[in-house]
């Protein structure tokens, strides 16, 4: 058996030093030869076949170069879209993946020195998104196979016509509450000014030395308005002066109110002293106000307003459910930098500009003082407010992406009041909405 055989104990160690991965400095492309020092480097360098392929190279180096840059990139990107299609991973991270193949393409012989050089290649040609972190530099593959860029095209056409649905129905939903305000009848006006505070108050003859008693007993009924009708308009009694007594079920009437209970034994009847007189003390005015709304609650009563009113609230919670969401950023609007670990950089508590959202959490922020552009997560940020009468972006809840002009600020319940100024929603008032759905607009 030879020195140098399969089995023998040389061969074997031989074989098991080659096996793992070597340090790319020392491999040599053209001839696909690994070294593991640099004395077999330098050995392979003087041999007969590495002079001859390098004279082949020296004939066309650019064509050499190029067809392994391409390959290079070929193969590198296969293995991002076989490995991290849909995440975001570290340039680094992918890199080590790719040279864990010991046939790999190495990059010494292609085009770009670094692997920083290469993520700006893929950057600039768009194949990758490019960020470049405090912790380096991140990609995120862009699919562009026809099969998904025709899913992304239906499902943006699904969502604008779920948008262009739910407008349609806002709008049947207006056009039912103007119906029913037109069809609901007005209060006569003319019935009020008909009636003369003067006859409504109570009244007396200060030469008949007539005494007014009030009784506050259990209403009785037609038998107790007629009795006290009876005492009311009756001859006076023989001891030379008239009493009148008034019961609770004559004074309602004449008060222009309704007694809540029909019994005798109502809770008027039984209510104190005090709070009686005081009802009773109304003026005319107040009696006739009272009068007139009234007559407008029973003609209006519970019928299309009531029914309006509730289900204008449900498509409120529907659209609050639809819309609430657990991110909120969007380009555009002014923000502030809350994250600790930023402090030392000078960046802590600093006002920036939403430049672009990555993966909805993610927002590349610039800020305002120095123009530095910084990536911070949405739960390092906090929505910043105008002044009133500035414009502000509702970005979370039933009215997500509408503008608005910022009308007033509650500072003991944290929430504002905006008037929608644009689209299907032009014009209304949100009475109350929290600071944390809504965001100043940066103007240029």
């Amino acid at each position: 058996m030879g020195k140098n055989e399969f089995l023998t104990p040389k061969a074997i160690a031989n074989r098991i030093k080659a096996k793992g991965l070597q340090k790319l400095r020392w491999y040599c492309q053209m001839c696909q030869k690994q070294c593991r020092d640099e004395n077999g480097f330098k050995c392979h360098c003087m041999s007969e076949g590495h002079q001859r392929q390098m004279q082949v190279f020296g004939m066309n180096p650019e064509r050499f170069v190029g067809g392994y840059s391409e390959e290079f990139e070929k193969t590198f990107m296969e293995h991002i879209r076989r490995s991290h299609r849909f995440s975001r991973v570290a340039a680094t991270v992918a890199y080590n993946e790719y040279i864990a193949d010991r046939h790999h393409v190495h990059m010494n012989s292609t085009k770009w020195l670094t692997l920083t050089e290469f993520v700006k290649h893929l950057g600039r040609e768009g194949l990758c998104k490019v960020e470049d972190t405090p912790k380096g530099w991140f990609i995120s593959y862009i699919d562009r196979e026809p099969e998904t860029l025709f899913k992304e095209g239906q499902k943006k056409k699904r969502e604008r016509a779920e948008l262009v649905g739910e407008e349609r129905h806002e709008k049947e939903i207006q056009e039912q509450i103007e119906r029913a305000r037109s069809k609901q009848p007005e209060p006569d006006e003319s019935e009020e000014k008909t009636v003369d505070p003067e006859k409504m108050a109570l009244q007396r003859d200060p030469n008949a030395g007539e005494k007014i008693a009030f009784a506050f007993g259990g209403l009785g009924g037609g038998g107790a308005s007629g009795s006290g009708a009876q005492k009311a308009g009756g001859a006076p009694k023989a001891g030379g002066s008239n009493k009148v007594e008034i019961k609770a079920g004559a004074a309602a009437p004449m008060f222009g109110e309704e007694e809540d209970d029909g019994d005798g034994d109502g809770a008027g009847g039984r209510a104190p002293g005090g709070k009686k007189a005081k009802r009773g003390g109304d003026t005319g005015e107040e009696a006739g106000s009272r009068l007139g709304a009234g007559s407008a609650g029973g003609a209006g009563g519970a019928g299309a307003g009531g029914t309006l009113a509730t289900l204008m609230q449900e498509q409120e919670k529907a659209k609050e459910r639809a819309n609430r969401k657990d991110y909120w950023l969007t380009e555009g609007i002014v923000v502030k930098i809350m994250s600790k670990a930023l402090k030392e950089k000078g960046y802590y508590k600093q006002k920036g500009v939403v430049v672009r959202v990555i993966d909805r959490y993610v927002g590349e922020i610039k800020t305002l003082d120095e123009g530095h552009v910084v990536r911070v997560d949405q739960q390092e940020l906090e929505s910043v407010l105008p002044q009133i009468g500035g414009v502000v972006r509702i970005v979370n809840g039933a009215y997500r992406g509408c503008l608005a002009k910022l009308v007033g600020v509650d500072t003991e319940r944290f929430c504002a009041k905006v008037e929608i100024q644009r689209g299907a929603y032009d014009g209304r008032v949100i009475p109350r909405i929290d600071y944390e759905d809504i965001c100043k607009v940066h103007v240029k």
